[in-house]
């Protein structure tokens, strides 16, 4: 079908609740995708996060294809090998805990959500979260997520939850009374902006859910898998959740999430309390496996953190060309550069040159390369970036 083809199916079939460019994607492989016309695109924002091997990692691609000849899908009240085998990575990588499986992650943070409630005393059952924050698109995850935007039209919304200010810890002391059970935050605010939790905060958001009794949990949808040169960013803050949600690049292009909690927490989770169909698939969890090998094996960690290092310095660079940037942030490969104008724009005309990148916020500009991605990749982003705000400038 033609590129106009396969809109008018769209327009006709599939409910518009998306703001869709005027591409059809077709291929991927690597740093790169191709559209229905033949163009070729330098992705630097793969799906949206979701690619964090880049598209098609040749590991994942043969998993799957393994898998799929053997065994796609069975009930969770049977035994499958990978989902095991998985939920030994995620625990070994981390801190120790126990994993649910589903497939998304909103689902995982609604997971988290009803073992936070569940696990905490009788009576304890409101949540705090981040001004800013984004925890997914279901009613206990808008809820959850501290942007008025996304609540409205979808009220009333499910009590328990409220909002502090990011990165102010006496905020979050003030907020905590008696019927709180956790606090809940992304330690990288992601579709926020790139912003990054300080050290002292994160830290100090531990001592204070170990004095009053809470759990502290993490969403690492975004931050997980490798993205900031570490498996999970709460590493670089020498600091364990309680609870952590993962999605996103977890299946290597795969739809999968995940839940670990630490085990004395996870046992409330019992049979009957929550579930998931297609949770944990074998197919799924065979991604999922082989994600974690390809890293492992080709180095995609520090891949991540030293070209991140570099990513960051030419951002930076960029930025003090520009008077309308005010600043580039980021750690490992989860990049931003924040604007003092809008930016959508700027990724459009982007996109117009071969180079796919995000804005959100409407004014900051979101890089999020594959881990596996090569300095020169990036350099040739950067370059076409660099040209795009020259001529924005003038």
């Amino acid at each position: 079908m033609t590129t106009q083809e396969t809109i008018q199916i769209f327009e006709k079939f599939v409910i518009g609740n998306y703001t869709r460019s005027p591409v059809v994607l077709v291929q991927g492989e690597g740093s790169y995708v191709w559209d229905a016309d033949g163009k070729k695109y330098l992705d630097l924002f793969p799906g949206w996060g979701v690619n964090g091997l880049g598209h098609c990692h040749p590991k994942v691609v043969a998993a799957i294809q393994e898998q799929a000849a053997r065994l796609i899908h069975i009930a969770n009240n049977f035994y499958n090998q990978p989902q095991g085998k998985l939920a030994q990575l995620i625990s070994e990588s981390s801190f120790g805990g126990k994993c649910f499986f589903c497939n998304s992650g909103a689902e995982a943070v609604e997971a988290a959500i009803k073992l936070a409630r569940i696990a905490s005393a009788p009576g304890k059952y409101k949540i705090i979260t981040m001004e800013n924050s984004f925890h997914g698109r279901t009613l206990a995850a808008i809820t959850a997520t501290g942007q008025p935007k996304y609540h409205k039209g979808f009220e009333p919304l499910p009590v328990g939850f409220s909002y502090v200010k990011f990165n102010d810890l006496d905020a979050a002391s003030v907020a905590i009374d008696d019927a709180t059970c956790a606090i809940m935050l992304e330690p990288i605010q992601g579709e926020g902006g790139i912003n990054i939790a300080d050290k002292d905060y994160l830290q100090g958001l531990r001592e204070l859910c170990d004095s009053h009794g809470l759990l502290l949990i993490l969403d690492e949808v975004q931050t997980g898998m490798g993205r900031t040169g570490q498996y999970f960013a709460y590493k670089h803050f020498g600091i364990e959740p309680d609870i952590m949600t993962l999605a996103k690049a977890l299946g290597g292009g795969v739809a999968i999430g995940a839940m670990a909690a630490r085990p004395e927490i996870a046992q409330r989770l019992v049979p009957g309390s929550h579930a998931s169909t297609f949770g944990g698939n074998p197919l799924a969890a065979a991604a999922a496996v082989a994600a974690f090998k390809a890293i492992e094996e080709e180095g995609l960690l520090e891949n991540a953190r030293r070209l991140g290092e570099y990513a960051l310095s030419r951002l930076k660079e960029i930025a003090d060309k520009f008077s309308f940037i005010k600043e580039a942030r980021g750690i490992g490969l989860m990049l931003g550069m924040e604007l003092a104008t809008p930016g959508e724009k700027i990724v459009k005309e982007c996109m117009q040159r071969g180079l796919l990148i995000n804005c959100t916020q409407e004014r900051i500009l979101r890089l999020m390369p594959p881990i596996t991605v090569s300095k020169e990749e990036l350099e040739m982003g950067l370059e076409i970036l660099e040209g795009v705000l020259k001529e924005v400038k003038g």
